[in-house]
């Protein structure tokens, strides 16, 4: 009997297994972007509200998408290398207590974003919280090798959140900010997946490299980066934005452009990660120097 009560028990979850269901380095990335919109927002520093509970509500949503995500995906995250380690596939965590921690999430971002921001912050990333966790995760993710095209709408809303927890109004400058994360994201996530083609073609994800082939998908991360330069270009050609700015967009895009060329033309196995790394260091220091040129020019003027 005690042989069969010590086999059948489960510990309880963990704080790090939530905290997990989070993916809390996306998030971090996220929270950035969306504070870089308020702070582009406000031609000084954002009221305060907006900043405290416009985060923490943003922050709250992506979690819980990011929880409903490891629910859908579980089956899926069992038969590859990079997700298997996931406190579902392990064991930690039921579908029942990740749904409910999501639900939890979910309803504290909409009550501190409808009660103590604006009503649009909360409807949009609403939205956002369903493009990613549903349509994304759901359908396009294993309907269309343009999964991660279609579906970058949603990971694309942050700074345009941040924008409107401030002003309350979706405005053209949000949208650029929207646009580049949008292009961003085809050669950011597709570095990934031709390094992980293998698993991902075990678990009958159609991705890019996995629908046509790695070459194919290198052509493509090297075209998406052309575009992203140029894109990275409108904030300074619309006077949203100075030399700082367009300095810093010009030497990371030459930077990425690069890492792209590389990829594209020779066939080393350790570059689609470290094209992959160079992204996120790409999208962060292009925000970053938003916020700086923001503020500088306050200053000169």
């Amino acid at each position: 009997m005690s042989a069969v009560q010590t086999s059948s028990f489960q510990p309880a979850a963990s704080w790090r297994d939530y905290y997990e269901l989070g993916k809390p380095r996306v998030v971090m990335l996220i929270m950035f972007t969306a504070i870089a919109g308020m702070f582009l927002a406000a031609p000084g520093l954002p009221p305060v509200n907006a900043l405290i509970f416009g985060t923490l509500g943003i922050a709250l949503a992506a979690s819980s998408a990011a929880a409903i995500n490891h629910v859908l995906d579980r089956r899926f995250d069992e038969q590859m290398a990079r997700t298997r380690n996931r406190p579902l596939p392990t064991g930690h965590v039921t579908e029942r207590q990740a749904l409910s921690y999501a639900l939890v999430l979910a309803v504290l971002s909409m009550v501190l974003l409808w009660g103590c921001v604006n009503a649009l912050t909360a409807v949009l990333t609403f939205c956002s919280l369903i493009g990613y966790a549903v349509i994304y995760t759901v359908w396009l993710k294993h309907a269309t090798p343009q999964n991660i095209v279609i579906g970058g709408a949603a990971g694309a809303a942050p700074p345009v959140l941040g924008w409107t927890a401030v002003t309350g109004s979706v405005d053209p400058h949000a949208l650029l900010l929207f646009l580049i994360i949008f292009t961003w994201t085809p050669p950011h996530f597709w570095a990934l997946a031709i390094a992980r083609r293998d698993e991902y073609a075990k678990a009958g994800i159609p991705m890019l490299p996995v629908a046509y082939s790695s070459d194919f998908t290198r052509l493509h991360i090297l075209l998406y980066t052309i575009l992203l330069v140029i894109v990275t270009l409108l904030p300074y050609l619309t006077g949203m934005s100075g030399l700082i700015y367009l300095a810093a967009a010009l030497i990371l895009g030459a930077f990425f452009l690069f890492r792209a060329l590389q990829l594209k033309v020779r066939q080393d196995a350790r570059l689609p990660m470290q094209t992959f790394g160079y992204s996120i260091t790409y999208l962060a220091l292009l925000f970053a120097a938003l916020l700086i040129d923001h503020y500088v020019t306050i200053r000169l003027t």
